[in-house]
């Protein structure tokens, strides 16, 4: 089953939208957002909390708590997670996967350990991709700022030897400027593992949503400006688009 993912970002408590993963604009409330999200039966939710990995602070639980009460739908989070238990305790709250970025680079038996105890379904590795001045593709830390000199292919390989069930696959470079999926990165990396991948950032309508998914074999299209902001002047309006539209275009495989 393919899968359309609305992205919320949250910093400091509130929702944010980015460009290149710089200029976060506040748009509101993430638990205004997953209500209405939840009438518009969206498939699943990513929420990324973007400044506590920034602020090395642990994963703010009563909000985690307060969004997935009120999400109806199959919830991912992601940000300030470095323990097995803080994985357990989120988890309890009633998320059904965990995203790793920052902490998959430097802890990989946190990946490992979480795939053993609450499975490979549950374990999800967000990789940020950035070109860099010599047209090169790395894999990206610390908010697009550090470059790791990871090649992407392999670190998508490794991870999912340590048990990962799905790539989170993000463009920096693409992030919130609706030029489009990048096809070839997300086709690339599709090809090379054997578990889903998700891919993020550049989407401007329903075409790239579906072209995400037929053109570069990826298993669901994730994005954040597109279902937040409506029209040329990017007003604030959460919007998602209708399932049957794009089933309709999406190749059966």
């Amino acid at each position: 089953m393919k899968r359309i993912i609305p992205v919320l970002l949250i910093k400091d408590g509130g929702l944010v939208k980015s460009i290149k993963f710089k200029d976060h604009k506040y748009v509101g409330d993430p638990i205004n957002a997953v209500k209405i999200f939840n009438e518009k039966e969206v498939d699943e939710i990513v929420i990324l909390d973007i400044s506590a990995t920034k602020e090395n602070r642990p994963p703010d639980l009563n909000l985690i708590k307060e969004i997935a009460g009120e999400a109806f739908m199959p919830l991912a989070y992601g940000g300030g997670i470095t323990t097995i238990e803080q994985v357990k305790d989120i988890l309890f709250q009633g998320v059904e996967k965990i995203v790793f970025n920052k902490s998959a680079l430097i802890n990989e038996e946190l990946i490992k350990e979480t795939a053993k105890r609450f499975g490979s379904s549950s374990t999800v590795v967000s990789i940020d991709v950035k070109t860099n001045l010599f047209k090169k593709k790395y894999v990206y830390s610390d908010n697009g700022k550090k470059n790791t000199s990871l090649d992407v292919i392999e670190y998508a390989q490794k991870m999912e030897k340590l048990g990962a069930g799905e790539i989170f696959l993000n463009s920096i470079d693409r992030d919130g400027t609706y030029r489009g999926y990048d096809l070839e990165l997300i086709k690339k990396v599709s090809n090379s593992v054997g578990i889903p991948v998700i891919a993020c950032g550049g989407a401007k309508d329903e075409d790239d949503l579906v072209r995400a998914i037929n053109e570069g074999g990826a298993s669901a299209s994730a994005a954040g400006s597109l279902f937040v902001y409506k029209g040329v002047h990017r007003a604030v309006l959460i919007n998602y688009p209708d399932w049957n539209n794009i089933q309709a275009k999406i190749k059966l495989k």
